[in-house]
């Protein structure tokens, strides 16, 4: 299982992902499941992935090929795509295309094998979108209503997001309430796991901003995690029925 978690503000985009994979109680390992493509001043684009491995790790080679090979078909690379929305179509098709191949071969096992992403970004001449995208490659994109996408083990990191993310937040805030919420995926699920990678988009920069890994042994996340607790036993403590 995984926690994915992506907000859209006016200031910026905010993204985390965890790392674990789990293939059974004694089969977990670490993969990245975030990443980022860009061409700095022109455009930049963070995509996260829940799901199956196989499905999510294939879709990322695929894009990858179309960039490096997209003299022969530049509608397949979403370094060439002219806006964000066909960017979402392009992973989308790719996603949806994987899927089913691989789907195809794991019906004759009698196993499942499906993927979901978020898909994020800006290019110059166009404004910061955010899309969620499903196996079957349709998606939905964040808006002000709802300004922030999830994947994976959401449910856990859900409430602080609905209570304190505005589109008005500022990047700061933002950075503690994704760091918030998946500590609270990380305390009540144990398939979501360390390290995490955060990353701070900042509005019509067209660049990848702040960038960390964060370890299991992070001081700053693990003081930060102790005071969240601190301060939800405290305000327990001061309600009265």
């Amino acid at each position: 299982m995984t926690y994915c978690v992506g907000l859209l503000l006016r200031a910026g985009m905010v993204l985390l992902s965890d790392t674990r994979t789990n293939a059974g109680l004694d089969n977990i390992s670490t993969y990245r499941k975030m990443f980022v493509f860009e061409v700095p001043d022109e455009r930049v684009i963070a995509i996260m992935t829940a799901g199956s491995l196989s499905v999510t790790q294939t879709t990322i080679a695929r894009l990858h090929e179309a960039i490096d090979e997209d003299g022969d078909n530049p509608e397949a690379s979403i370094l060439a795509a002219p806006t964000m929305l066909k960017v979402a179509e392009v992973v989308g098709a790719t996603l949806a295309a994987v899927t089913t191949d691989i789907g195809q071969k794991m019906t004759a096992m009698k196993q499942a094998a499906s993927a979901s992403m978020i898909v994020a970004g800006q290019r110059r001449g166009g404004g910061m979108r955010m899309f969620l995208i499903y196996p079957e490659g349709n998606f939905i994109e964040a808006t002000e209503d709802a300004p922030f996408l999830q994947i994976g083990e959401h449910k856990y990191g859900k409430p602080i997001l609905d209570r304190v993310v505005t589109p008005d937040t500022p990047l700061d805030d933002a950075r503690k309430a994704v760091l918030l919420s998946m500590d609270s995926t990380l305390r009540s699920n144990l398939s979501v796991g360390m390290p995490l990678d955060l990353l701070v988009i900042e509005a019509d920069t067209f660049r990848a901003g702040a960038r960390q890994r964060i370890e299991a042994d992070d001081p700053a996340f693990r003081a930060m995690s102790a005071a969240w607790s601190e301060a939800l036993r405290e305000a327990f403590r001061r309600i009265e029925i």
